[in-house]
């Protein structure tokens, strides 16, 4: 690395500095403050060591009044960019393994301060943040896209009537994180869909995350409200997220020429059987699916004798319907060489509709099994079952033209 400015021996010091944490891997991060540059609105840059395409990069998040930006540098044209920025800077602070250093200037002199790390701050060096690393917090609070959809108030604190929603956004973040880990990268971005995507909440955190952690994301929400449509563009536009866009319509109308990651919460009854079947069709990598309102077998069902007694009450068939239709949908993923897990998606307390089916594709998948098949078969048999949209879809025997929507 070389540095491209003349500096004060305090600049050159924490120049050197930060060269050498990067260089042995005891970086933690640098935060550049009190910009007074060229590049308007620009208030803060957080500068992070991530892991992209097996190369140790630097990555900025550039911090303007009304967005973020993030951009990826090699660590020899990073340390030109940072001091480029520190001399435009009045404050920089660094963190690193053993350390913090803190730049301050006036216009009479710059001043460096270093403290030491004592007691439990003295661990080992902190792990790199490899774009599809689990993080303890998925998604940061001072996000600017968190205002413009009304979740942080100016200063950038949770809205109290929204924080259960906060909750929800970080544990969906949380699981598409885990599940990101398993499956291959591309070259040429991941191109994700979120079918019924609403007000776009978990639409904007998906496209954030991936953006800040080193993956080049292509997100469309597929939203059949035109007012949402137009709200979540907006969203978009203001965020900076320029490869975010918003498509008014549903999965019927909406056709993908391929799909790596497919999401559909809560898309009403048999939606998320067409949901599901687009993200099979079109071999998408990841599948995750929140269903609800499970009307199609409930009036299909004929109890076993066995079940009559518990069956007879209504809650209990209805819960026995849902149970049913999600382990059908669950299997048939499985048959089509999908690993399956199905599990509460977020407690009860914060929303009823708390169940996810997360699925990712298997490297091995060459036919579907057969013995799932005879399972499911076995299933329908028991409860007496002759319709199943999902499986019909898989099977080219739809013929049916309604389907539902988001509730």
């Amino acid at each position: 690395m070389s540095t491209l400015a003349t500096l004060s021996d305090q600049e050159q010091q924490f120049l050197d500095t930060f060269q050498q944490t990067v260089e042995r891997n005891q970086f933690d991060r640098l935060i550049l403050s009190q910009y007074k540059g060229e590049l308007q609105d620009l208030e803060k840059m957080t500068w992070r060591v991530i892991t992209l395409n097996e190369q140790r990069v630097l990555s900025c998040l550039y911090r303007y009044k009304t967005q973020d930006v993030t951009k990826n540098y090699p660590l020899e044209e990073a340390l030109s960019q940072v001091t480029t920025l520190l001399a435009c800077c009045k404050q920089a602070n660094l963190m690193t393994v053993d350390e913090e250093l803190q730049l301050k200037k006036n216009k009479k002199k710059a001043m460096l301060t270093r403290n030491k790390h004592t007691g439990s701050a003295t661990q080992a060096k902190p792990a790199e943040q490899i774009h599809d690393r689990m993080k303890q917090r998925f998604v940061d609070q001072d996000s600017i896209f968190l205002q413009h959809l009304g979740i942080t108030d100016q200063k950038g604190q949770i809205i109290p009537s929204m924080a259960r929603k906060w909750k929800q956004i970080n544990k969906f973040v949380e699981i598409f994180s885990g599940a990101l880990t398993q499956i291959k990268p591309q070259a040429e971005g991941l191109r994700v869909v979120d079918f019924g995507s609403g007000k776009g909440y978990l639409t904007c955190a998906l496209y954030d995350y991936m953006q800040k952690y080193g993956q080049t994301p292509y997100v469309t929400g597929v939203e059949l409200n035109p007012k949402m449509v137009e709200f979540c563009q907006s969203v978009a536009q203001h965020s900076g997220f320029e490869q975010l866009d918003f498509f008014q319509g549903d999965v019927r109308t909406y056709a993908p020429e391929r799909l790596d990651v497919m999401i559909a919460l809560h898309a009403c009854d048999v939606a998320t059987d067409f949901a599901i079947h687009s993200g099979i069709r079109l071999n998408a990598q990841m599948i995750m699916c929140a269903p609800c309102c499970h009307k199609e077998l409930r009036p299909q069902l004929q109890a076993p004798k066995v079940l009559s007694p518990m069956l007879q009450f209504g809650i209990h068939a209805g819960q026995q319907a849902e149970m049913l239709t999600d382990t059908i949908r669950a299997l048939l993923l499985k048959a089509y060489g999908y690993e399956t897990k199905v599990f509460e998606f977020v407690a009860l307390e914060h929303t009823s509709k708390n169940k996810m089916i997360l699925a990712t594709k298997r490297k091995d998948y060459q036919q579907p099994d057969q013995e799932i098949l005879a399972q499911i078969q076995a299933l329908k048999e028991m409860y007496g079952i002759q319709k199943h949209s999902l499986e019909l879809l898989l099977n080219d025997q739809w013929d049916q033209q309604g389907i539902g929507s988001k509730c």
